[in-house]
Parts: structure tokens; C-alpha cells; sequence
């Protein structure tokens, strides 16, 4: 029989389970009501204004279905505007509002201080290499994944 402590997946999956953890406690601490995959949207909305949910679930390696539930969360939180595509009104876009950018301002140090948390034990040395083996690996089994990540960017009206 194998050894868990000698199997990638179980590692993985465990170290999923410390960043959750992590995430959670530090979010507590600054009294912060903001999931994870929330901050990613809010993120990548700030970096892409406009963008259409499905191409936002892509550019956050988030399944399609789930992906309406996590915006729905934000616009009724108001850190999101939905509003009509001026290009085609039957497609809705997405926005940061100002509330998200205040949401977003304070997330980010937390979420710095997360990554920090992650990899203390490291040297800076070790913590680079972990980082590069963690890109390669991810980005070599990505389209393995479920909810694969898409660089693309499709904003409604360009």
C-alpha cells in the first residue's frame, strides 16, 4: 500500500485545504465578507471591465453553471453592475462598482498576506521554484480540468 504523504494528489488536495483554511481565518480577522473566487472575479473585472459571465468564468478557471450564482452574490452585495451589452442587448456585462473597488482594495492585502502564509516555511529561493513547478504543472494539465482557464478576453463591444 502507498504512502499518502508520497502522493501528488492527496498533497494537492491538502494544501487546497490549508489555503481555504488560511483564506477563511484571515478573512474573519479583518471581518471581510468576500469568498476566494468572489475576490478572483472582482480582480480580473478590475484588470478587464466589460467582460460577458462566461468569458469572466474562463479568465478564473470557473465552471459555467456556478459562475451565475458567484455573480449573482455580487451584484446583490453591489460590488458588481450587470448591465445590457451596448453592442447586444440580449448579452449582459459585467462591471466593478465602486463598492467592489473599496472591496477589492481591502481584499488585496489579505489575499497578499494569504500567499505569504503559504509559503513562509520556504526560503525565497525554494519559494520561486515552488511557484514555477506549481505553474507548469497546472498549466500542463489544464485542459484536464472541468472548468479549464481561458486567457481569452471577449469584451462585449470590441
Amino acid at each position: 500500500m502507498s504512502d499518502l504523504e508520497t502522493m501528488p494528489g492527496h498533497l494537492i488536495r491538502r494544501l487546497q485545504q490549508i489555503s481555504v483554511a488560511r483564506f477563511a481565518a484571515r478573512r474573519a480577522e479583518a471581518g471581510l465578507d468576500l469568498t476566494s473566487v468572489q475576490y478572483a472575479a472582482l480582480l480580473t473585472l478590475f484588470d478587464h471591465p466589460g467582460l460577458d459571465q462566461q468569458t469572466l468564468a474562463g479568465m478564473i478557471a470557473y465552471d459555467r453553471v456556478t459562475i451565475g450564482g458567484v455573480i449573482d452574490r455580487l451584484v446583490q452585495k453591489r460590488l458588481v453592475d450587470r448591465e445590457v451589452s451596448p453592442t447586444d442587448r440580449r448579452a449582459r456585462v459585467l462591471m466593478l462598482s465602486d463598492l467592489g473597488r473599496e472591496a477589492l482594495d481591502s481584499a488585496t492585502p489579505l489575499v497578499d498576506k494569504v500567499q505569504a502564509d503559504l509559503i513562509s516555511h520556504l526560503t525565497a529561493e525554494e519559494g520561486d521554484i515552488f511557484l514555477k513547478l506549481l505553474q507548469k504543472t497546472t498549466q500542463a494539465g489544464n485542459e484536464l480540468s472541468r472548468a479549464p482557464l481561458r486567457r481569452t478576453v471577449k469584451v462585449q463591444g470590441s
